[in-house]
């Protein structure tokens, strides 16, 4: 059977910030919405490239050499290895498209940190 999703809707059930919930898996990536609201924790995926696509509201991603701001309906990829913190002033819904397995927090372990994602 096909899954299809409304993404007002899956939005609307996730209940917490930063904690990315697994919509569908394709290919060895997974497509993950999160709501994200204050400032994550400073990162980096050595073998992941990380898709941002804002789908409301507006999404700062941090780097050590400027930032990326990013309105609703833009998207940006932050090549592996590189070093950066997402900031969200208000609410802000994100789609992210990701391999399968890879940690939300990267190369650092904290609070934040989820071992295994929960699934739409």
């Amino acid at each position: 059977m096909i899954k299809t999703l409304n993404l007002a809707d899956a939005f609307e059930a996730i209940q917490d910030c930063w904690k990315p919930t697994i919509a569908f898996e394709l290919n060895g990536q997974e497509v993950r919405l999160a709501k994200l609201k204050g400032r994550f924790v400073w990162h980096r995926h050595e073998d992941a490239d990380e898709l941002f696509y804002v789908v409301q509201g507006s999404l700062t991603i941090k780097l050590r050499d400027g930032d990326i701001v990013l309105k609703e309906g833009d998207l940006t990829v932050v090549p592996r290895g590189v070093e950066h913190c997402p900031e969200a002033n208000e609410e802000a819904w994100v789609l992210l498209f990701e391999p399968t397995g890879t940690l939300n927090t990267g190369n650092v372990r904290c609070e934040r940190t989820i071992e295994e994602l929960e699934r739409l």
